[in-house]
């Protein structure tokens, strides 16, 4: 970074590099945080522990190809449809074999998550499942063997079954993050290496390898291999993935430096005092650790549906047996038994929830909203309080020039194209702000010769034979000015909400300022206003001082802020939020925002931030648009309701059956037949599938938000 660059930096206080655009990031490094976890996901807690993506995934293809030439050989099947399969030695033993080894190797997680259940005395959907296909796996090979006489063929059912119910918990689980991330994406923010100055220079060490008390030489644009304190040398350092601010702050010898924060224009070096699980980054990832598992112990929709149902057929098969055996008919009884506990675990049920998530996820993503959990979908709907990140959020995380004051004799569009004509030749954020803002307004801007950098203080050039100087209170105090008393009042304002002030000096006369804000989104105002128009409360929550959140706060109407917040306060304030009896959604793009994007019961990260941020959060934004916000609320919505619509019917298709299966109306001459009940299910699952096929009407568009 260049002197001239330097001299605005110590102006502009709400402006600057973005927290998510962090100089010098070794996105080589970044990689493996945002990588794919498809094939690495476990959970740690229910029904899918220790089972990961990719095992559902294999085991589910191998079945299907296997079910197919069960489905038919089976006698049941052929004899719905009435069609006669080609006769060979042995092809009646096509079905027993593979429905056996699809019993064992696709139905394994089931039964091992069916014996898990029981242990926990907690019957869910694994349990359901597991009972279905063992009582159809015995039965079948009783019919097969020719025991008892029994014609209880469910071989082709027990493959179906076992494929779809394999299906559904390969969809599931793809629509889960991987908790993993986040923590991995934190680590990644610290160099592999760093270099430790030695007598006669420096030696390249691992970072395990540092230990307090070693000094390290940090080149321009490096980031810190450990928490320290400056020994010499100074620099702009980016402190703004730890703290939330926006600019860069100067650092020195004495003052403390973070790991994984940047210095942007110098070389430093650092004495190590902490490292390892010592440092402040460190914190950070415990913190985000101890977010995740407060919030993933919640329990799905079908595990609750699976659970009444689990109770409903057990009871109904007890039932049916005592009373069919009573009557004096034990084979009736076993047969009846026998399909009530097969039919009892309906395909609707495992594709319910999973087929209205896959879809939901799919319409989210062509919106820009990238759904990462599925308990995010289902929490959105029962939000009370949106908390936004400002910078880079709320507003666009860099300068732009929001107010204009010239002296009289001078319109603001001629001050604006001086200002620009001095400001061209420069990249600094703050000058390119300027430029276009010159650009802007249609007039044309002069050349400017033998432009000057004033360390510290602002630039200076010749434009039309006028000597004319951009800068902030340095460079008024250098060139012993006072600023005019008619433009004195504005700029006092500008500075009462933290802008940062540039006069623009011609021939030894001030003839106006600029201030600079940190920009805010348009697309804010309207995302604001349609979430207080659903009823839902917007708050702000900011590293930066209390009168930038105020005036932010002001214009966009926010009900509530919170400002000059460290990182472990972010995460305090949303738990404080709870504790008021508040469901939070937290939008945020920042590593410092994690722990709070973690914490919050939906944290929404916006795409251009950090893999970190984007990790920790169970959603994520695309784009920089916060009305994507809206999408998720209204798609939380329609997808709530599709799930219960499938529940409803997938539940009810039981609650009908079973007892018809039972025999209940067995008096009047209705029975369901096994073959009856097995063809109802499957028509079951058509009417879900298309159920959530539905979602696809509904129409996401951000710009639409109102």
């Amino acid at each position: 970074m260049d002197d001239h660059s330097t001299g605005h930096n110590h102006q502009t206080a709400p402006i600057g590099t973005a927290p998510g655009a962090m100089p010098g990031m070794d996105h080589a490094a970044m990689g493996h945080g945002g990588m794919d976890h498809d094939d690495h996901a476990v959970h740690t807690a229910g029904q899918h522990a220790g089972h990961s993506t990719a095992m559902f995934k294999n085991r589910f293809w191998l079945t299907l190809v296997l079910s197919i030439p069960v489905v038919f050989f089976s006698p049941m099947f052929r004899h719905l449809l009435g069609y006669a399969p080609p006769q060979f030695p042995g092809a009646a033993w096509i079905p027993p074999l593979l429905g056996t080894f699809i019993f064992f190797y696709g139905g394994q997680p089931f039964l091992k998550g069916g014996w898990q259940e029981i242990k926990s005395r907690q019957p869910g959907m694994m349990l359901l499942i597991s009972m279905a296909i063992t009582v159809a796996f015995v039965a079948s090979w009783v019919t097969s063997l020719g025991l008892g006489g029994f014609d209880l063929d469910f071989w082709w059912e027990l493959a179906l079954l076992v494929a779809i119910m394999l299906l559904g918990h390969w969809i599931e689980m793809r629509a889960l993050g991987s908790a993993r991330g986040a923590l991995d994406a934190l680590a990644a923010l610290l160099p592999d290496e760093a270099e430790r100055v030695i007598d006669g220079g420096t030696e390249t060490v691992s970072v395990a390898e540092l230990q307090a008390g070693d000094i390290v030489l940090i080149r321009s644009g490096a980031r810190m291999p450990a928490d320290g304190v400056v020994t010499d040398g100074s620099a702009e350092v980016d402190e703004s993935m730890i703290t939330g601010e926006s600019k860069t702050v100067p650092r020195s010898v004495g003052d403390p430096v973070v790991a994984g924060t940047v210095a942007t224009d110098n070389s430093l070096r650092m004495q190590v005092t902490a490292v390892g699980d010592d440092t402040a980054l460190a914190g950070i990832q415990r913190l985000v650790a101890e977010s995740q598992a407060s919030t993933s112990r919640a329990q799905a929709l079908a595990d609750r549906a699976a659970a009444f149902l689990f109770y409903f057929a057990t009871g109904a098969g007890i039932i049916t047996f005592i009373v069919w055996s009573l009557m004096g008919s034990i084979p009736d009884a076993v047969t009846r038994t026998v399909t009530v506990l097969v039919i009892a675990c309906p395909h609707a049920l495992g594709l319910a929830i999973p087929l209205v998530i896959a879809i939901s996820t799919e319409r989210a993503a062509r919106a820009g909203v990238l759904i990462k959990n599925r308990m995010a979908l289902e929490r959105m709907r029962t939000i009370d309080i949106v908390l936004f990140d400002k910078t880079g959020t709320l507003t666009k995380g860099e300068p732009a020039v929001t107010n204009v004051v010239a002296v009289d004799g001078v319109t603001t569009d001629e001050l604006l194209a001086l200002a620009g004509a001095v400001e061209s030749d420069s990249e600094h954020p703050v000058a390119r702000a300027i430029v276009g803002a010159a650009a802007n307004t249609g007039r044309t801007v002069p050349e400017a010769t033998n432009f000057q950098s004033l360390t510290g203080r602002g630039v200076q050039a010749s434009v039309n034979g006028a000597t004319v100087a951009v800068g902030g209170p340095a460079l008024l105090k250098e060139f012993r000015l006072a600023e005019p008393k008619s433009i004195s009042g504005t700029t006092s304002e500008w500075m009462d909400r933290d802008a940062a002030v540039l006069h623009v000096i011609r021939n030894g006369a001030v003839i106006g300022a600029v201030a600079l804000e940190d920009e805010i989104r348009e697309e804010s105002r309207q995302a604001i206003q349609a979430l207080q128009n659903r009823g839902i409360k917007v708050a702000m929550i900011t590293g930066d001082a209390h009168q930038v959140a105020r005036a932010v706060a002001t214009e966009l109407h926010i009900d509530e802020v919170f400002a000059e917040v460290l990182p472990r306060d972010k995460d305090q304030k949303v738990a404080e939020l709870q504790a008021r009896g508040l469901k939070v959604a937290m939008v945020g793009d920042g590593v410092n925002d994690a722990p709070a994007l973690a914490r919050a019961e939906v944290g929404i990260a916006i795409g251009a931030g950090t893999d970190v941020a984007m990790e920790s959060a169970g959603v994520v934004l695309a784009g920089n648009d916060p009305r994507a916000v809206l999408s998720m609320v209204d798609l939380s919505h329609a997808s709530y309701r599709k799930m219960w619509q499938n529940l409803i019917w997938a539940t009810g298709y039981n609650i009908i059956s079973v007892p018809l299966a039972a025999g209940v109306l067995a008096f009047a001459g209705i029975v369901l037949s096994p073959a009856a009940g097995a063809v109802l299910m499957s028509l079951s699952t058509i009417v879900v599938a298309l159920n959530a096929q539905l979602l696809r009407r509904l129409k996401l568009n951000p710009a639409n938000a109102h």
